[in-house]
This record gives structure tokens, C-alpha cells and sequence, in this order.
């Protein structure tokens, strides 16, 4: 009995020993496990948060930048006459200098001041002096020239130097900016392509994150997959194929007609070869379909009754055209 008490202990420790090592490997189990989609795509949405002011900074710097070097070009035309300007006139001044410096005008002041007639001297002194104001008026010329080119040109240096920093910080932010993108998409590929999105999203939606209205309509539109087809409706709970593209654009402050048809003549056309996350793709002859561009030749669409919303291969029905919502 004593024996069957002394080993009663022992067991129950032994059995929590186990339980606690299976705890601890289980535990590690979990927090070595592969973050699903979803886990991935909030991520994602919380790390773009963050990335797309910067973007958004960029491309006002990137804008500034533009109207600056016009400002720069602008200068640069109206300096250049000036500087030939500055060029003949310091040419005139030099010629003077050179005669003056041969005797040439020395050898005729001296002929003047030693005239013997007082009145030819008196005239001959107004015509020295005329001559000295002209030479005088020359040098000034060249003097106030060059004082003007010099004030027309300093607000051109400091745009210059403005413009170098900007193009600088700008490269360093883009490529922060790359580094950021490109690290997000890896993880998102990496996830996809182990099925972890399952048959409505079997890809990433979108393929990458657009900026701008284009990127708040189809950030949207993916974020209602697996919601309901109901025909008429346009959200918040269910869509059908044109409610779905216009509470999508009307979120990026595009409104948009209910109707597909309709939307088809409101958007600006486009070529294949030329779309973007956020177009529409409108489909058979008489335009009863529309979806939207993903990326990657994917579509996310409200496809008809008791069907979810979900993504598709572009070309798996006839397409008619494509639009632009602007």
C-alpha cells in the first residue's frame, strides 16, 4: 500500500512533465504556423496604411518638382540674351582698353591740351569730357549688366540647389518606398501560392496595391469577396455584377450609373495592353457584364444569383471592352 501511494506522486508527476514538454512543443508549433490570408492582408492593409502617405508626399514633391524646373527654364531664357548683352558691351570696354593702352587716346588728349588757340581748348575740353562720359556710361553698362544678370540668376541657384535635394530625397524615399512594396508582395505570393486563398480569391486581389482612386475602388471590391449576388443591389451586404463596380468607385468619389451599359459610355476607353488595377472590363455584345481589373489578368465580379462575389480569370467569357472610370 505504501509502495502503490509512493508511486501514485511520481506518476502524476511524470504525466504533468509530459503534458507540459507536449504544451511547449504544441506552443511552438502554433507560433511557428503559417499566417493565413486573411492575417496576411490585414497585415498588408496596416503596413499600406503607413506606405501610402509616403507615396502620396512623393507624388506632391514629384508635381512641385515639375513646376520648378519650368520656373528654372523660364530663367534660364530670359539670362541668356542678357548674357550676350554683357558679352558685347565688355567687348566695347576691352577695345578701349587696348587703344588707351597703345597711346591711341592718350596721343589725342595730349594734342588737345597743348593747343595754343583758349577757345579751340575750351571746345576741345567739352568733347575730352563727352569722350570720358562716354567711357564711363560704357564701363556702367556693363557694371549694371552684370549686376542684373547676377540678381536674375540667384533665384535660379537657389532652384537648382532646391531641385538636386529634391531628386535626391525623392530616389531615397522610392526606393524605400520599392523595398516596402516588394517585401509585402512576397509574403502575399508566398501565401497564395500555397492555397491559402482559397476557390473565391485564388489569387492575391489586387496582383499590387495601386495608388490613388483607382487604388481605394479595387481595395474595395476585393474586400466584398465571398459577399452575395442580390440582383439590384449595390451593398452593403450583397451586389450584383454594376451595384458592386459603382460602390466600389463610389468610394474613391466616382459615381457611377447602376447599370452596366451605362457605365460602359461614362468611362473613358482603353486598351488591353494598357490596364490597371481598378478598370472595368465589360462583357458580351450587349453588355450585361462587368467586373473589375485586378491585376495579373484576374477579375473580381458579382457573378449571378446564389453565387458570391469572387474573382476570375479575365478571359474565361467574351470580353467587349474596357473602361476607365475618371
Amino acid at each position: 500500500m505504501t509502495r502503490s501511494r509512493t508511486r501514485w506522486p511520481i506518476r502524476t508527476s511524470v504525466l504533468a512533465a509530459i503534458a507540459g514538454v507536449a504544451a511547449v512543443l504544441l506552443g511552438a508549433t502554433a507560433a511557428h504556423a503559417e499566417p493565413s490570408v486573411t492575417e496576411i492582408e490585414k497585415q498588408i492593409d496596416v503596413a499600406w496604411n503607413q506606405l501610402e502617405p509616403t507615396i502620396e508626399k512623393a507624388n506632391a514633391t514629384r508635381q512641385d518638382l515639375a513646376v520648378k524646373k519650368k520656373q528654372a527654364d523660364a530663367l534660364a531664357k530670359r539670362i541668356q540674351p542678357l548674357q550676350l548683352q554683357i558679352d558685347q558691351a565688355m567687348g566695347k570696354v576691352s577695345n578701349m582698353a587696348v587703344r588707351a593702352y597703345k597711346g591711341d587716346n592718350a596721343s589725342a588728349i595730349n594734342a588737345i591740351l597743348t593747343t595754343d588757340s583758349p577757345t579751340m581748348l575750351a571746345d576741345q575740353l567739352t568733347i575730352l569730357d563727352q569722350f570720358a562720359r562716354r567711357q564711363q556710361h560704357d564701363v556702367q553698362a556693363v557694371v549694371d549688366l552684370k549686376e542684373q544678370l547676377a540678381a536674375q540668376k540667384a533665384p535660379l541657384d537657389t532652384l537648382v540647389a532646391q531641385l538636386t535635394r529634391t531628386e535626391a530625397d525623392l530616389a531615397a524615399k522610392k526606393k524605400q518606398i520599392d523595398t516596402e512594396i516588394d517585401r509585402l508582395q512576397k509574403l502575399r505570393l508566398k501565401v497564395y501560392g500555397n492555397g491559402g486563398g482559397g476557390p473565391l480569391r485564388p489569387a492575391p486581389c489586387p496582383s499590387s496595391y495601386p495608388g490613388g482612386p483607382s487604388g481605394v475602388a479595387v481595395k474595395f471590391a476585393c474586400a466584398q469577396i465571398g459577399k452575395m449576388y442580390v440582383w439590384g443591389a449595390a451593398g452593403p451586404n450583397t451586389y450584383d455584377c454594376s451595384g458592386l463596380m459603382l460602390a466600389a468607385w463610389a468610394k474613391a468619389g466616382v459615381t457611377l450609373p447602376h447599370n452596366a451599359a451605362a457605365q460602359r459610355r461614362v468611362t473613358a476607353y482603353v486598351k488591353q495592353a494598357e490596364l490597371r488595377p481598378g478598370d472595368l472590363v465589360f462583357y458580351y455584345a450587349d453588355l450585361h457584364h462587368v467586373g473589375m481589373y485586378v491585376g495579373d489578368g484576374w477579375v473580381v465580379h458579382a457573378s449571378q444569383a446564389g453565387e458570391p462575389v469572387k474573382m476570375k480569370r479575365l478571359d474565361t467569357a467574351t470580353v467587349h471592352s474596357f473602361g476607365r472610370p475618371t
